[in-house]
């Protein structure tokens, strides 16, 4: 690729104090609370879905649970509104193609991790409460963008905006697997554990495409 990202690049920091475990937020896959396939259609096998303690139930959740959905909300927003630059913005069929399945998989999957949150008594991060130029919560957010970032990405097209777009969507899937695999060894509620499993696989799979993208410009 000729091309070199001439994004401003953010750096994840861990939040302290007794959180650090806690890492959130994703981009991801499930469609129901048992587990349904995410964008590439995988289930979560027993090992993966597997709850940390022979004594939790699908019913029961834990702060890394409740940590999980709330981080996973907005990370699925952005990644929405990134998804939704496409159409008009894009020449390659392909990065429109995966724009596309990323914002069927992600819409419901912010419908489902709200759900959870209202079940459990939480409450669920308002639109627009944590947008791109915050810090505090976004720094446990592994791959999300800055305001400098997505206001790149808005004003770029053709070409220039597929490798911006994969680059960045490449990053933003990267954060999601690290955070979805935080949830499965720390998290107690199925449903949430097997849509980590779901992003983990589908989220991993559409990293190695993305990378195959960047290799032929």
């Amino acid at each position: 690729m000729n091309r070199k990202r001439s994004l401003v690049r953010r750096t994840a920091v861990l939040a302290a104090s007794g959180v650090t475990a806690l890492v959130v937020a994703a981009c991801g896959s499930s469609g129901n609370d048992t587990g349904a396939a995410g964008h590439g259609g995988h289930r979560a096998t027993d090992s993966a879905s597997a709850v940390p303690s022979a004594s939790a139930s699908q019913g029961q959740h834990n702060a890394a649970d409740v940590t999980f959905a709330k981080g996973m909300i907005p990370h699925h927003r952005q990644a929405v509104e990134m998804a939704d630059l496409a159409p008009d913005r894009a020449r390659s069929a392909e990065v429109k193609k995966l724009a596309a399945e990323i914002k069927a998989a992600q819409d419901p999957e912010i419908e489902k991790l709200s759900g959870w949150l209202t079940s459990w008594g939480e409450t669920v991060p308002a639109e627009g409460a944590m947008d791109h130029s915050m810090h505090g919560d976004m720094e446990g957010m592994g791959g999300m963008m800055s305001a400098e970032e997505m206001t790149e990405l808005e004003n770029a097209s053709g070409q220039a905006f597929d490798t911006a777009f994969t680059e960045m969507m490449t990053e933003h899937h990267e954060g999601a697997v690290e955070m979805a695999k935080t949830e499965q060894s720390a998290g107690a509620h199925t449903p949430a554990r097997e849509m980590a499993a779901d992003i983990i696989d589908s989220q991993s799979a559409e990293i190695e495409q993305m990378k195959k993208l960047l290799e032929e410009k």
